[in-house]
C-alpha cells in the first residue's frame, strides 16, 4: 500500500476509510497493484480525474472508476460504507445481521442485505485448487428451523425446508462444505472423492452414506451410541462447526431460505478457515477477492427473467 498504516480494529477502519479518496486507492491498490489498468482495452497509460473520481484511458478514451468489475459495481453506495461492511461481516464470529449494518451504516435494511450477498459472493474460494488431505472428518448436517412449539401444519413446513449439509474438515486445516440435496451414499461419496486425496484418512460417524470409502481411504468410524470419541477417532472438528454455524442461523440471521444457504456457508467457512488470521488480514484477504465478483438483485431473489 502508499499508506504505511492500515487498520487494526473496526474503529479504526471506520477513521481511515472516513475519505472517499483514501477508500479508492486503497481498492485500487487492493485490486491493481502496480497502477489502475483500463478495464476496456487494458492499457495502463490512464489519467486520474479528481473532480469526477474516475479514470481516464489515454488510448480508448474511455473512463472507468475502481468499483467496475467488482461487487461494487453500479452501486450507490460509497466505497467507505462497502469495506466498513466487509469488516464487520468477515470479523464477526457468530455473523452480523443486515439489520445492523443497515442500523451501523445509515443505510435501509434491504440495502444492507445486498450488500451482504454481494460480499459474500466474494467470498467463496475455489476449493477445488488442492484437495484435503491427512485427518480428514466427513460429517453431514440437518439445517432448518426447529419444530419445538409450532403447529403441526408449521412443522411440516419446517421439514420440507430443512437443507442436508456435508462437510469435511482437514485437521488443523481447512473446512470445505456444500448443500446436497440427499443424504444418500452416491451423492456424498461423490463430493467427498473431489475434495479429499485419494489415501487420506477420513473419520465419519456410523451413517450409511459413507461406507464404502475404504476403496480409496483409510476409513474410520466412530459410533456415536456409544462413545464420541475412541483414541483418534472422532469428528468433534467438523461438529464444532456445524455449532457455529448453527449459532449464527439461529441467533442472528433467525431464518434462511434454503436458496441461499450456500452463501452463508460460503461466509462461516471463510471465517473458519482463517481463524488463525488477525481481523486485519482476514479484512484483506476478503477485499482482494472483490474483483470479478458480480450479482444483481433480481438474481438474488430467483427472478432470471
Amino acid at each position: 500500500m502508499a499508506r504505511k498504516f492500515l487498520p487494526k480494529t473496526l474503529q479504526e477502519a471506520i477513521r481511515y476509510f472516513s475519505d472517499e479518496l483514501v477508500c479508492i486507492e486503497f481498492v485500487a491498490k487492493m485490486r491493481w497493484g502496480k497502477g489502475p489498468i483500463c478495464p476496456a482495452c487494458e492499457s495502463r497509460n490512464v489519467l486520474f480525474m479528481a473532480s469526477r473520481r474516475v479514470w481516464l484511458c489515454k488510448d480508448c478514451r474511455k473512463q472507468f472508476s475502481v468499483k467496475v468489475g467488482t461487487i461494487f459495481e453500479d452501486s450507490a453506495v460509497p466505497l467507505n460504507k462497502w469495506l466498513c461492511a466487509i469488516w464487520m461481516i468477515v470479523n464477526a464470529k457468530n455473523g452480523v445481521s443486515s439489520y445492523e449494518i443497515a442500523r451501523s451504516l445509515g443505510v435501509t435494511q434491504k440495502t444492507a442485505w445486498f450488500m451482504m450477498h454481494r460480499i459474500r459472493l466474494a467470498l467463496q474460494r475455489n476449493s477445488l485448487i488442492k484437495r484435503l488431505g491427512g485427518d480428514v472428518e466427513a460429517d453431514e448436517s440437518y439445517i432448518g428451523g426447529k419444530a419445538r412449539n409450532m403447529h403441526l401444519k408449521d412443522r411440516k413446513a419446517t421439514r420440507l425446508r430443512k437443507a442436508v449439509v456435508l462437510g469435511m474438515l482437514e485437521r488443523n486445516g481447512k473446512v470445505r462444505t456444500q448443500v446436497i440435496e440427499r443424504a444418500y451414499q452416491a451423492d456424498m461419496q461423490h463430493i467427498i472423492r473431489q475434495h479429499v486425496a485419494k489415501g487420506s484418512t477420513i473419520h465419519t460417524d456410523e451413517h450409511a452414506g459413507y461406507r464404502g470409502l475404504a476403496e480409496d481411504y483409510t476409513h474410520n468410524v466412530i459410533n456415536h451410541a456409544r462413545t464420541y470419541v475412541q483414541g483418534n477417532v472422532h469428528t468433534q472438528g467438523i461438529e464444532n462447526f456445524w455449532s457455529l454455524l448453527k449459532r449464527g442461523i439461529r441467533g442472528t440471521y433467525v431464518s434462511v431460505e434454503p436458496f441461499h444457504l450456500f452463501r452463508y456457508l460460503d461466509e462461516q467457512t471463510f471465517r473458519f478457515n482463517t481463524r488463525k488470521d488477525t481481523d486485519k488480514d482476514r479484512f484483506l484477504l476478503a477485499v482482494s477477492t472483490v474483483k470479478d465478483r458480480r450479482i444483481q438483485y433480481p438474481q438474488l431473489i430467483g427472478q432470471t427473467s
